[in-house]
């Protein structure tokens, strides 16, 4: 196996933190974008408390098996972006899911790849179902009533 350079094996350890403590995440191709449309996304994201940053698959994919993760690999390929929450496991989803509709028309390029849900990987259209439960609140207010 190939020695990995020490600024790459931080790298790694950064992104296994985050993948060990996220409750969801999402990866996105997030080609086509201009950077109104990317600035606009990384506000909604940021204001959600979801953390957004381009990855490299590489190391996305050491970082992923470091932290027990397996089945992600088929998902990095081509450029990805990483939407990460510690404390909701639907926001990412639900955001980038209501970005991609939004955006639908005039970017077709940006795509949801795949998604892990508390340390399980799902495919794009378990995201995409996960983006449409509904919030919290309304579960709960739909199980009071």
């Amino acid at each position: 196996m190939a020695v990995i350079r020490p600024e790459k094996q931080a790298a790694i350890a950064v992104l296994k933190e985050k993948l060990s403590t996220a409750k969801g995440a999402v990866l996105v191709d997030y080609r086509g974008l201009t950077v109104a449309q990317d600035t606009k996304l990384r506000r909604k994201l940021r204001e959600a408390g979801v953390e957004y940053r381009v990855v490299k698959n590489t190391l996305t994919n050491l970082a992923a098996k470091e932290a027990g993760i397996e089945g992600l690999e088929v998902y990095l390929e081509g450029t990805t972006a990483l939407a990460v929450s510690a404390t909701d496991p639907v926001a990412p989803a639900k955001i980038l899911s209501e970005f991609q509709k939004e955006i639908g028309k005039t970017v077709k390029t940006f795509q949801i790849k795949a998604g892990v849900l508390e340390g399980k990987v799902i495919d794009a259209n378990g995201v995409k179902a996960l983006a449409d439960l509904p919030s919290r609140g309304v579960l709960l207010a739909t199980v009071a009533g």
